[in-house]
This record gives structure tokens, C-alpha cells and sequence, in this order.
């Protein structure tokens, strides 16, 4: 008696794709090949540029711009995809392919309502007909989202939402119409990761109960080995490395497959481990120094509106108290809406606390007068978290980094040129890059720019608010590791704030677990991670995905 053989749903054969750009083509996918069946689970992971969404796009032939399929073949069931034309490319779309796109709150139209949009979605993939027919649909489309009181949220709009339940919002459009294949494109990308956690858990119940295949994007290895069976690992348009998830991660034979293991703090904890233990001896602490930073009783309150005309206060900071010594990390831990980046901002000055003491250097900064406050911005300098956000699109990156030199009246125009040539090495970033502008560099260069800017006055204190969630892994442990070198040359004392245990891991001496305004926990990294005393921690080192997976032997 023969076994039946399975057939794959998605099967992807030869697949090149390429670009037009006056009047040259430039190819960015290589031959790309790879198969999906039925039921299954695979993660395509790289880093920006790797082609992962370039070739999702691909089978749903929405490429953007001018590129197209030039050559290779796109199989849904056994139907060439490729071939079909626009209306009959629509309705595969969202009936037999559904699709999760990145960001929520991009990719959700803020002058509609979330009812409105996802009933659109039903009424082009024909799941239902007629107006109560349609709505009754959209309710229950939101209620196997996950959303409580669906019937009330379908008036509600997209900044009425939270991250993580516009992100629901969104599976259950891609899920609405029962499709055969789910793509879903860095779907929690900028989640919190105990909600990242719980929005995976719900999609991937979903996919199981209808029998849906996924095809997961992702730069996060961890992420992808936890939820995916197989992974293909991409790199410049090219699959370099592709198999069974748990052996990619053990045992990475590529060298890409290989830096991309060593380079994820969820799963690099024998090179965390290393590091931190050069920091401990280069860090030998002074216990009688002044605290760099000094926090004692922290409050902050809010006024939120009613309504009508009242208001209710709303207290965002509640009594926070802790010491950064000078030269060392304090990581600020915990999930959106905490308190953490309300902290940092009052020691920024750049709020007022409603109680509470800060004092930097042993100074209370609520005592300063105006000019010492500009005196207290040379010592203290902000990195926040979107490196693009944070630049001048229309300052050249010389005169960007150079801004805080002007502002405080600090030399000459040519001591300032010889200061950016400086900075720029010390972020390992070539000069030819000071007559360029932020548009025109990578996530990395950017913010490696916004760092030399926060050092351009050579300050003692730096304060990170979330500064490396945006990058990918591989980016992001070179400017972790960048951070961890002008701290050791420079001395620096840092704030980072983060809601990414596994980074916490890599930088932190000392770490306050936030939650809802309050510190629930404070240690040592170690004391931490090894005996966490409070359940909410607990949840979040849980949430780490990939984090109880070891090393592979080609990464150590």
C-alpha cells in the first residue's frame, strides 16, 4: 500500500524579480524557491533589504513601484499565479491569500472606523451579502479577533485602539474569508513583546482551528524558530540557508545564518554572558561616588477629559525611586503605558514632576535656574527611538550633528567641521557621509548619527528611549555594541529605556521593572533574570521569544 503523497499549497520555483529605474533594470530577487504545505508554518527571516517582503509581495502581486516578476513561477493549490490578470488576481486575494501587514496604524485608514474597513474587506471577498448579513459578519470577524465587545468597537477608529488591537483588527481582516494561505509580514514588529506574545498565540489558534498555512516575515530568529516549523534565511535576494527551524538555530551552516544567531539577544546568552562579564571588570564601582542620576519619590499626574468639560486625573509616574552610578546602565523596563518614557522625560526636564526630587550629579534640577538648565543640556542628552523622526530631512548630516555645537555657542565654524570628522569615526561612520541627508542613509546610519549628535557636546549622561526597537537584529547588536564601547572610552552613564528584556540583558547593570506607573522590581541583570520575584517580570522574561533556545555550534 503506497503513502499518499502532499502535495504544497504555495510553491514558489525560480523566482526572479527586479526593478526599473531610467530605463535600467536592477534585480533584487535571485532565483528564490521554496514551498509551503498545507497546515504548515514557514518564517522567511533576514535583515531590511534581505527581499522577505519583496517576495510576499510577489505572490500577491502587489510589488510596489516598477517591479515585477521577470522570470520563475508562483504556484497557490497548483494554480500559476503569475499569469492571472488584475480581477482575477483580486479575488484570490483576501479569499484564498490573506495578508497582515507591519505596521497597524499605517495600514488602517484614520478617518474610518474599524467597522467600516472591515466590512469592506467582507463585502469585496464576497463572505457575506446584504447589509445585516455583512454586518453580522464583521462582528464576528472582530469577536474571533480577539476584540471584547465587538459590537461597540465597530464605531470606534483606529487611534481609539491600542497597538495590539489594531493588530487584531488587522488579523481578522487577513483571516476573514477563510483563506488557504496567511501572510503575515513582521506582523508584531512594534508590539510590546507580552502583547506581540499574545497577538501570535491568537493568530496561530486561528490558523490552527481552520487549517490555514502561514507564511511568517520576520527579522527575529527567536521568534521565528518558536513559531514556525521551517525557516528560510534570506540575504541580498538570495535564500542562503533553509530547513527544519530547531536545526537552523543549533546547528546555522551559512555564516549569515550564523552572525544572525549571534546577533539575537533572545538566544545569544553565552556572548551576553561574555560581555557582561567584561563590563563587570572594565565597571569596578566607587560605592561612596554621587549617583550620576538620583530619583527619589517620582510622581506625575495628568488631567484626562471627559466627556463633557470635567476632567479625571490619571497618575502616569507613581512615587519611583532609584540610583544610576556614574559609568554604568539602569534599564527601565516594562510595556506600553507603564511610565517609563514619562520617567525619562522628566529627567530630561522636559516635563516637571508633580512630586519627587531628580538630581544629576547631586544638583535637584527643579531648583536650577533658567541658564543652568541649559547648562544641565550639555550633560545630558536624549537618543530616541525613530532615528528618522528624530532627524532634519533637511539639514545634511554635518550640520546636523554639528546643531547642538551652535546652540550652545560652542567654536568656531572649522573646530565644529574638525568635531563632526570626530564623531563621525567614533560612531564608525565615514566622512563622506556629512554632505548627505537622512533619507539617503540605512535605520543603522541613522541612528549611529543621532548617537554622534547626543555626544556632539560631550556629555556625561545619555538617555535612550527605546533606541534600538526599531532595528533589526543585526543592525541592532552593532549599535548595542557601539553603545557598549563609548560607554567604556567616554565613561558615559546611561538610561535605557526599553521594553525588550533580551536587549535589557545585553546593556543593563541594573534593571526597574515597571508597571502602570509604578517600580514593581529593581536589581542586578543577573538577579533579574535568575530569580524573578514578581509575576509580572516573570510574563515579561517569558514573552522573550526564542529565549530557551541554545545556541547553535557555528555561532559560539
Amino acid at each position: 500500500m503506497s503513502e499518499t503523497v502532499q502535495t504544497p499549497l504555495l510553491s514558489i520555483r525560480d523566482l526572479r524579480v527586479a526593478f526599473r529605474s531610467q530605463g535600467t533594470e536592477r534585480e533584487v530577487l535571485h532565483g528564490v524557491s521554496l514551498e509551503i504545505y498545507p497546515g504548515e508554518t514557514l518564517a522567511i527571516v533576514g535583515e531590511s533589504g534581505s527581499g522577505k517582503s519583496t517576495t510576499a509581495s510577489a505572490i500577491v502581486n502587489l510589488l510596489p513601484g516598477t517591479g515585477h516578476v521577470t522570470a520563475g513561477s508562483i504556484t497557490l493549490d497548483g494554480r500559476e499565479l503569475t499569469t492571472l490578470g488584475r480581477s482575477e488576481m483580486e479575488r484570490v486575494r483576501g479569499r484564498e491569500i490573506g495578508y497582515v501587514p507591519q505596521d497597524p496604524m499605517s495600514n488602517l485608514n484614520p478617518v474610518w472606523s474599524i467597522g467600516f474597513q472591515v466590512k469592506e474587506a467582507v463585502r469585496a471577498n464576497g463572505i457575506a451579502h446584504g447589509r445585516h448579513a455583512i454586518k453580522q459578519r464583521t462582528i464576528e470577524v472582530l469577536k474571533q479577533a480577539g476584540l471584547a465587545d465587538a459590537e461597540r468597537r465597530l464605531h470606534q477608529y483606529p487611534h481609539q485602539f491600542s497597538g495590539g488591537m489594531r493588530q487584531r483588527a488587522l488579523i481578522g481582516i487577513g483571516l476573514a474569508a477563510d483563506p488557504k494561505l496567511l501572510i503575515a509580514d513582521e506582523p508584531t514588529s512594534a508590539l510590546d513583546v507580552t502583547v506581540q506574545r499574545v497577538i501570535l498565540d491568537h493568530m496561530a489558534s486561528l490558523t490552527r482551528e481552520k487549517g490555514t498555512s502561514v507564511l511568517l516575515i520576520t527579522h527575529d530568529l527567536g521568534l521565528a524558530a518558536e513559531r514556525a516549523e521551517k525557516i528560510v534565511v534570506m540575504q541580498q535576494g538570495v535564500i542562503v540557508e533553509a530547513g527544519p527551524s530547531r536545526e537552523i538555530l543549533e546547528n546555522p551552516m551559512h555564516p549569515y545564518t550564523q552572525r544572525l544567531v549571534a546577533a539575537a539577544p533572545s538566544i545569544a546568552s553565552q556572548r551576553i554572558q561574555a560581555r557582561a562579564e567584561r563590563r563587570g571588570i572594565e565597571h569596578l564601582e566607587d560605592v561612596n561616588d554621587v549617583p550620576a542620576v538620583r530619583v527619589r519619590d517620582l510622581t506625575k499626574d495628568y488631567k484626562i477629559r471627559t466627556g463633557g468639560f470635567g476632567s479625571v486625573p490619571f497618575r502616569a509616574v507613581d512615587a519611583v525611586t532609584f540610583d544610576i552610578p556614574k559609568g554604568k546602565t539602569l534599564a527601565l523596563v516594562g510595556e506600553s503605558g507603564s511610565g517609563k518614557s514619562t520617567v525619562a522625560k522628566m529627567v530630561l526636564k522636559i516635563e516637571d514632576p508633580t512630586s519627587g526630587a531628580i538630581e544629576i550629579g547631586g544638583k535637584d534640577i527643579a531648583r536650577l535656574s533658567n541658564r543652568d538648565v541649559f547648562g544641565l543640556r550639555r550633560r545630558m542628552q536624549p537618543v530616541f527611538q525613530d532615528p528618522y523622526g528624530s532627524l532634519d530631512p533637511l539639514r545634511n548630516i554635518g550640520n546636523t550633528i554639528a546643531e547642538p555645537l551652535e546652540i550652545h555657542n560652542v567654536g568656531d565654524r572649522a573646530s565644529r567641521r574638525d568635531r563632526v570628522r570626530e564623531l563621525l569615526e567614533q560612531v564608525s561612520l565615514p566622512q563622506e557621509l556629512a554632505g548627505r541627508y537622512p533619507n539617503e542613509l540605512s535605520g543603522g546610519q541613522r541612528q549611529r548619527v543621532a548617537i554622534a549628535r547626543a555626544l556632539a557636546l560631550k556629555p556625561d549622561i545619555v538617555v535612550l528611549d527605546e533606541a534600538v526597537s526599531a532595528l533589526d537584529v543585526l543592525v541592532q547588536d552593532q549599535i548595542l555594541t557601539l553603545l557598549a564601547e563609548l560607554q567604556n572610552e567616554l565613561d558615559l552613564t546611561y538610561l535605557f529605556i526599553t521594553h525588550d528584556l533580551a536587549v535589557v540583558r545585553v546593556v543593563a547593570d541594573e534593571v526597574c521593572v515597571m508597571e502602570k506607573g509604578r517600580v514593581v522590581e529593581q536589581g542586578t541583570v543577573d538577579e533579574i533574570f535568575a530569580n524573578p520575584s514578581e509575576e509580572y517580570t516573570q510574563r515579561l522574561l517569558d514573552a522573550i521569544p526564542g529565549a530557551s533556545i541554545p545556541l547553535g555550534g557555528g555561532a559560539r
